[in-house]
Order: structure tokens, then sequence, then C-alpha cells
């Protein structure tokens, strides 16, 4: 249990400057012997507490789009419902490979260099619903079957598809996350799917790491984390894949 205290501590680290929490936590659980499930329940268990938090401090600080706000949660809604619903209709066995090939792509999306500009040039549509709606719906299917890397993930298509700068971009991504949070937690809830004696002292744990990583976030503290990140998560893949392949 301290083992994976720590892992939440990290991943809440971790999330508060370079994002990605989920490649920490969801191996750690994997590699304490959870099913592919569980893990991934019982981690949306522990995320959702800080999900709600970066909301709400983007939210004060006026960082969020009110105007694409409702449009973003309710797909989001949408879509990571279908995700966790999907997720705990299939067999543990055939999907171990396949949460190995997530995490690996997530560890890519998250260590890619993004060289976008701080203040891109905004962009207009006259139904930017419609532009929103594919995104916030795949992305928050990703985030409901699986989740690892959807907070990067989703900070690129804001940056792209509406020339948000990249805290704002930060800002409209915890809104669509924030809703894919919720709906997979309450599926998983009410499914019995997640292990709340291993979510809670996460969650805790979560929480202080992310209070710890907002001092933290100093010059270069974004490509520290993300090199440690990628290091734990490599040990990580080479466990489960070890075991795997027994």
């Amino acid at each position: 249990m301290a083992a994976l205290a720590g892992a939440g501590f990290f991943a809440g680290l971790v999330d508060s400057i370079a994002g990605g929490g989920g490649l920490v936590t969801v191996p750690a659980l994997l590699a304490a012997g959870l099913p592919p499930q569980i893990a991934i329940a019982t981690n949306k268990g522990q995320a959702c507490f800080g999900a709600l938090s970066s909301f709400a401090s983007f939210w004060k600080r006026g960082q969020i789009d009110r105007s694409r706000a409702g449009a973003g949660f309710a797909f989001g809604l949408v879509g990571s419902f279908a995700g966790a619903f999907v997720l705990l209709r299939v067999r543990p066995e055939p999907l171990r490979p396949v949460v190995l090939g997530l995490l690996v792509l997530a560890a890519v999306v998250v260590a890619w260099p993004r060289k976008v500009p701080a203040g891109a040039a905004p962009k207009t549509y006259r139904r930017p619903w419609l532009v929103l709606a594919p995104v916030a719906l795949g992305l928050g299917f990703y985030d409901g079957f699986f989740g690892p890397g959807v907070g990067s993930m989703l900070i690129v298509a804001f940056v792209l598809l509406f020339g948000d700068g990249l805290i704002r971009a930060s800002g409209n991504a915890k809104v669509v996350n924030l809703a894919s949070n919720l709906a997979a937690l309450t599926l998983f809830a009410v499914k019995g799917a997640i292990l709340w004696r291993v979510a809670l002292p996460m969650a805790v744990a979560n929480a202080a790491g992310a209070y710890a990583g907002s001092a933290l976030a100093v010059k270069r503290g974004d490509r520290l984390v993300r090199a440690v990140v990628l290091a734990v998560v490599a040990a990580l893949v080479v466990k489960l894949g070890a075991d795997l392949f027994r």
C-alpha cells in the first residue's frame, strides 16, 4: 500500500508539472496484481479528485472558454461512459496486451516535444460544438476505456483546432477531463469495480503530490519530470511484458 500511495503522490506531482500521471498509477496498479479493469477503475477513483481540483482552479482564474465548456463537458461525459461500458464488457485476459500497447502509445504522446506557440491565433467557428464533438467523444471514450495521456492529447487538440494558448488549452482540456472522469467513476462505482481501500489513500497522496508539484513547476521542471515518468513507465512496461509472456 505504501508503494501505491507513493505512486499516487508522484502521479500528482507529475500531473501538476508535465501531465501524464496515469502513466505512473495504472502500471503501478497492474504491477501490484490488479486485473486490468480493476486497475483502470481504481485509477479513476483516485484521479477524479485531482481532476475536480484542477478544473476549479482554471475556472477561478478565467482560463476556461465558457462558450465551449457545456458542449465539451456533455460530449466528454457521453464518450467516457461508452468507453467505461466497453471496458467492463471485455474479458481481462485479452485486455492485458492491449493495455500494454496503450501504455507505450500514451508514453510516446506525453514524451513528444510540443513546439506550439504560447499565444496562438484564436480560431473561430460558427458552430464550435461540431468541431469539439469528435474530439470530446473520441478522447472521452479513450479516457473511460483506459485514460493515461489523455490530458496531453486534449491540450494538443485545443491548440491545433481552436488556436488556444497552452494555458487556456490546459484549462479547456480540464472540462472534458473532468466530465470523462466523473462518467467513468460513476459507472465503475455502480458496478463495484473500484478497489476503494486502494483508491482513497492514493487520492490523498495524489492531492499532496499535486500541491508539492505546483511549487516545483520551475524552468526545466517539465523536462525533468517527463524524463523520470518515462523511466518509471519503461521499467513497469518491461515487468508487465515479462509477466505477459512468461
